[in-house]
């Protein structure tokens, strides 16, 4: 077996860890009113959910710069945004990490190459992370226009998008726009342990 097969999935089977590692209960149950949010964002402006208020929906998305189950889910979250910006939804997401690589200089050079057409927030108390219950990256809490939780947990059912069979999220989002219930409230979490500060 060469060196760069015993790499590949020495990295896969410490993302599969991660990823078993990370699954817990929901902290706020469904319908729960959405806690707020501050931070840093990658424009160096201070943001907070209420910047957020004319958004019919929020899609909050805790995720960092590091975790390849994050990385894989880049692409979708910016067709996600662009998919859904004219009906009024808004993804943000949130990296509360205290890591290197994860941080808010490495936030910006990662926004600037994949071109987010996002918000990304850095909030280094992860205070927010803690009052979400969000326990891996990406962990994903969708907010009605009441703001409260009307979704929370895996954005679709596979890291690659090519078999993707369930759109959890999509399917979330399309229920809250319409007014209807929302067909899963909650799927389990799949990423990397958020790296909490000692």
């Amino acid at each position: 077996m060469t060196g760069r097969v015993t790499l590949a999935l020495a990295v896969v089977a410490v993302a599969l860890f991660a990823a078993a590692s990370c699954f817990a209960a929901p902290k706020l149950e469904t319908g729960a009113a959405a806690p707020g949010f501050s931070g840093t964002g990658v424009d160096d402006k201070e943001h907070s959910l209420e910047d957020y208020k004319k958004a019919k929906a929020v899609v909050l998305v805790f995720t960092c710069n590091h975790c390849p189950v994050a990385i894989a889910y880049q692409d979708r979250l910016i067709q996600l945004q662009e998919d859904y910006e004219s009906k009024g939804v808004q993804v943000v997401a949130l990296c509360v990490n205290d890591r290197d690589g994860d941080r808010l200089p490495d936030m910006k050079k990662r926004a600037e190459e994949k071109g987010f057409n996002f918000p990304y927030i850095y909030d280094e108390t992860q205070e927010s992370a803690r009052e979400y219950g969000a326990t891996c990256t990406p962990h994903v809490f969708l907010l009605c226009a009441k703001r409260k939780i009307a979704y929370q947990g895996a954005i679709d059912d596979n890291n690659n998008p090519d078999n993707v069979e369930k759109h959890y999220l999509r399917d979330a989002i399309d229920a809250v726009l319409a007014g209807k219930e929302v067909p899963e409230t909650v799927t389990k979490q799949r990423g990397c342990s958020i790296k909490w500060s000692k």
